[in-house]
């Protein structure tokens, strides 16, 4: 009788992985780099074991919005005081948060418990194209499509 493989904390094999977020549609590429942080595309995927690799996003600023969403999409956070509710638009958090709006984008497409809290640790966004990652040496990642 064969088993179903089930990875091991100890056992997994991590690598870096730079994607260039120039010209890219954010939601496709998050949904991409959600698939990389998950390890859904390794054939020693287990959902109960974070499996994933570690991401790399440079050029976070240059990020595309399609439609009239860098006008039109809207940011809210809340304070937890009365009358406390802030709002920002898409062009405002591109073009000064660019890192946070890319995070938050993964983020709602990982996992909402603690695994998923442990595979957004792995996420590192950059605004350039520099990142203080080289001595791990990441490898280039191509998005398809």
């Amino acid at each position: 009788m064969r088993t179903t493989y089930m990875a091991k904390a100890n056992e997994i094999d991590r690598k870096w992985l730079v994607v260039d977020a120039e010209g890219k549609t954010l939601g496709r590429l998050a949904s991409e780099v959600a698939s990389i942080l998950r390890g859904k595309y390794k054939p020693t995927y287990t959902p109960n074991v974070d499996t994933g690799d570690h991401v790399i996003i440079i050029n976070a600023e240059k990020i595309e919005l399609t439609g009239k969403k860098l006008t039109d999409k809207i940011y809210y956070r809340h304070s937890q005081f009365p009358g406390g509710l802030k709002t920002r638009t898409a062009l405002e958090m591109r073009t000064n948060y660019a890192e946070k709006m890319l995070e938050l984008a993964v983020k709602g497409m990982l996992p909402k418990n603690s695994l998923g809290r442990q595979m957004f640790k792995k996420l590192h966004v950059y605004t350039g194209a520099e990142h203080p990652h080289e001595a791990q040496k990441p490898e280039v990642y191509e998005l398809r499509g």
